[in-house]
């Protein structure tokens, strides 16, 4: 397993995030997190093994058009060097599309859902993305 800093770990995810951002083309407000570090949960907790996580979320866009970019990004992620392992729905109640790919050399991997609008709770439309990096040791 790869030793590095944390800090270029969580840049390199953020970088990847962006690219994600412009693969899907989609015009409408972008959550503003930045990547965090988390655990690896397969190793013990005495190992300083991390990952880097980038949760985002883009909302105020038509239903619609984020279909389209959900479309989109089955096109672009094979010719940007990402495998895609799963395309169909997830786990949820709603059975939400998704789609989770791996890119080349496995450094990352990406989980993109879309959540249609929800009466109870008054959630918005939503397309939901988490770029996460394999598990290093921390230097």
């Amino acid at each position: 397993m790869e030793v590095r800093d944390g800090d270029t770990v969580k840049a390199d995810v953020e970088k990847t995030s962006s690219r994600v951002l412009e693969m899907l083309a989609l015009n409408g407000k972008v959550t503003e997190s930045g990547a965090m570090t988390s655990r690896c949960a397969d190793y013990d907790a005495d190992e300083e093994v991390y990952r880097a996580r980038h949760p985002w979320s883009v909302y105020q866009a038509p239903f619609a058009e984020m279909q389209k970019a959900m479309d989109r990004l089955r096109g672009e992620l094979p010719k940007n060097g990402w495998k895609i392992v799963k395309d169909g729905v997830d786990g949820s109640a709603a059975k939400s599309p998704q789609i989770v790919a791996e890119s080349e050399g496995r450094a990352f991997a990406l989980d993109v859902r879309l959540h249609k609008a929800s009466k109870v709770g008054n959630a918005p439309d939503l397309l939901e993305v988490t770029v996460e990096s394999a598990c290093y040791r921390a230097k």
